[in-house]
């Protein structure tokens, strides 16, 4: 492949809901662009693009994958992401090192939510787009009225820039109103022909209604139009480009991905019309900390790593985005996050799972990498006397939580490290070890996400896993006080063991920063000095393992204040036992109770859907906080139990049709409530049984 300046480069993702032919559509714009010598089929699992064993298992996109077009002596950098919801991630990778996104839409299905969903990232990143109407020619298309749809969710700037002649059987050809021309099927190919008769009046109605939008971001052309001129393809031509590129416009063409009719007439919009990197900036920090904007005009090279993949034959492969400079092979880069330098050693262009050896990659352009040690998704590769640094992905949060376990002794290690790869190439993936209840948590973004990762730990790192529903943490504390005795005496000959102390217990301060307050009032030497730390270290012991439940202890002062000993057999192991029998019996008569995590719930859904989400709130013992209305939604904030949460994002979904969203935090620890209490101290004390 030849090289190309910045001017001739389009990056360029897909996105679109599930199943509306975003991988087809790929793979056609590769094999019209003769970048493939076959149409590849996710059906039949030939895919460039869905290369993964586990994409081609389930038949969809799980990663976002990338391959180049040539066309028309420009390279397009095609990025195709996944449609399901539980793989944003590389999204909003590919979203943040793309410069345009075609939207895909099917003809028949219209708007869903992935087109919504997508929509809302493109409007927050801000990149300029188009939509392709794919499946022209499938059962019950209906181009008008996915027109029709798309303008009511996302406005009047989207106006066809192409009309189909014909739906579905019927669909034969396509009208390009910028260039006035007719586009016929003929074989696995199209011939020019005149605009039908039949359809001159649409025609020109729609042409009309493409200029007017189109002028409005080109000043001189407005004036041009309003006054009643007639504007020249030429001009016409330029106005859809400057409109495309400054998002004042959002073309919508049509076609067929598996006939690939309309595809060379999109790869000709993407050249035309789509911008190229060389006006893109993208926010960073200097070497000093302060805030810069980093565009291709900067010499330094500023490369941003937005994807890690495991290659079975070269290891780990890391790909990257050049948005100043030049990266070159066997070169060293220096990595800002680390503070270290990268041996760089032969870069690649990567089509699909093919890797094409290149000397460099210039400003704009996508690579890839092998081998580097320490560089992992989100490090920016720079030079070390300029150290910039560009802002990192947002990446989702993940809100599925489950517990995870290996089945086979032994292999505990062995998953540790197989989650640590896979989160290295998926960062919305969190694995974490939870001391407190011993377990190990996986964070996804969903259940299909979740399934993947286990699907991949067996089939990748052989190692088979249990998920289950993690432990809540929960808390023992108490609200009233009391006075206990503890005495451990015990005569074996030899030798005995004698400690005995009372001990006061009460709730602490509740600004008090420590688990347990320990007080020392003794007074006359009824405990000696030297086993009074003994005391409190006997009490600091059983923290973690509560009388109530088992669970830790917190918010508890606990005042010595009498005891006794003896002149022989006293110790500090027996003043360390005698500590810990006064503040089980002590605890247990302060009025114990349990308390549970709470978290801060922030959930974003259509106004049509509140009554039931606010309805399964109240169910999950809920706590409305506010509303307010957010980008055409309504936000909820609420505080809920952590231990109605750990599925939410299943609920929500199954709620809201997939439109919904949300994002939690731990806020504080409450009281349970008394019926949930006793439930959960009983299945403790069977469990001890």
């Amino acid at each position: 492949m030849k090289e190309y300046g910045t001017e001739f480069l389009r990056n360029v993702a897909l996105v679109g809901h599930g199943g509306s032919g975003k991988t087809s559509l790929a793979e056609a714009m590769l094999f019209v662009a003769k970048a493939t010598t076959r149409l590849g089929r996710v059906d039949d699992g030939t895919t460039v693009m869905d290369f993964d064993a586990e994409e081609t298992r389930r038949q969809i996109s799980i990663n976002t994958a990338l391959a180049p077009a040539e066309w028309k002596n420009h390279k397009i950098n095609i990025l195709d992401t996944p449609g399901y919801f539980d793989f944003v991630g590389d999204v909003i990778a590919a979203l943040t090192v793309a410069d345009s996104a075609l939207m895909v839409v099917c003809a028949s299905s219209g708007v869903e939510v992935g087109t919504e969903k997508n929509w809302t990232h493109l409007e927050d990143i801000g990149l300029p787009r188009s939509v392709f109407v794919n499946k022209m020619d499938r059962e019950n298309a209906n181009f008008g009225k996915v027109v029709e749809q798309l303008r009511s969710f996302f406005g009047p700037k989207l106006v066809p820039v192409q009309l189909p002649i014909g739906e579905a059987d019927t669909f034969r050809g396509i009208v390009d109103l910028v260039a006035m021309k007719a586009y016929f099927k003929e074989g696995d190919g199209f011939k020019e022909g005149p605009v039908p008769a039949e359809m001159q009046s649409e025609v020109e109605t729609a042409r009309e209604e493409m200029i007017e939008a189109a002028s409005v971001a080109d000043e001189e052309l407005m004036m041009k139009y309003l006054e009643g001129e007639s504007l020249t393809d030429e001009e016409v031509e330029k106005a859809v480009r400057l409109g495309t590129q400054t998002g004042e416009l959002v073309p919508i063409l049509c076609g067929s991905a598996a006939s690939t009719f309309g595809v060379a007439l999109l790869n000709d919009h993407i050249v035309r019309c789509m911008p190229s990197p060389a006006n893109r900036s993208v926010p960073g920090k200097n070497g000093a900390g302060e805030e810069i904007t980093i565009s291709i005009s900067d010499k330094d090279l500023a490369a941003l790593v937005f994807k890690t993949m495991a290659d079975p034959y070269v290891g780990k492969l890391t790909l990257f985005r050049v948005f100043s400079g030049t990266m070159r092979s066997d070169s060293t880069c220096y990595n800002v996050r680390t503070g270290r330098d990268e041996r760089i050693g032969q870069l690649f262009l990567i089509k699909g799972k093919e890797q094409i050896a290149v000397s460099k990659v210039g400003p704009g352009d996508l690579g890839a990498v092998a081998k580097l040690q320490e560089t992992t998704t989100n490090d920016t590769l720079t030079t070390r006397e300029g150290k910039i640094t560009i802002n990192p992905i947002a990446f989702p949060k993940p809100n599925m939580i489950l517990a995870i376990q290996p089945k086979a002794k032994g292999d505990e290690d062995k998953i540790a490290s197989a989650l640590g790869r896979l989160s290295e190439e998926d960062p919305t993936i969190k694995v974490e070890r939870r001391t407190d209840t011993g377990q190990n948590l996986i964070h996804g973004m969903g259940d299909v996400h979740i399934e993947v990762i286990t699907s991949r730990l067996q089939k990748k790192f052989g190692v088979e896993v249990d998920l289950s529903t993690p432990v809540v943490p929960y808390r023992e504390t108490i609200r009233g006080r009391s006075k206990a005795e503890g005495k451990h005496k015990k005569q074996t000959g030899g030798r005995g063991q004698y400690g005995h102390v009372w001990l006061e217990v009460m709730p602490a301060d509740p600004d008090a920063e420590e688990r347990l307050v320990f007080e020392d009032n003794i007074f006359g030497g009824a405990v000696p000095r030297n086993y009074i730390p003994a005391v409190e270290k006997g009490l600091r012991e059983i923290l973690d393992d509560g009388p109530l439940a088992g669970y830790p202890v917190e918010g508890v002062k606990v005042s010595l204040f009498d005891g006794s000993y003896h002149p022989v057999d006293s110790s500090e192991m027996a003043f360390k036992i005698a500590a810990g029998l006064a503040f089980r019996k002590g605890f247990l008569d302060a009025n114990p109770v349990l308390l549970e995590p709470i978290m801060n719930v922030e959930i974003t859904v259509p106004e049509a859907f509140m009554g039931d989400v606010m309805g399964d709130l109240n169910k999950k013992r809920g706590r409305i906080l506010g509303m307010e209305p957010r980008g055409g939604m309504q936000v909820i904030k609420a505080q809920v139990p952590m231990a109605e949460m750990f599925k939410y994002a299943i609920d929500l979904r199954s709620m809201t049709q997939g439109r919904g969203s949300f994002t939690s935090e731990f806020s504080h620890y409450e009281e349970v409530p008394t019926q949930i209490a006793e439930q959960v101290i009983a299945e403790a004390k069977k469990k001890d049984e």
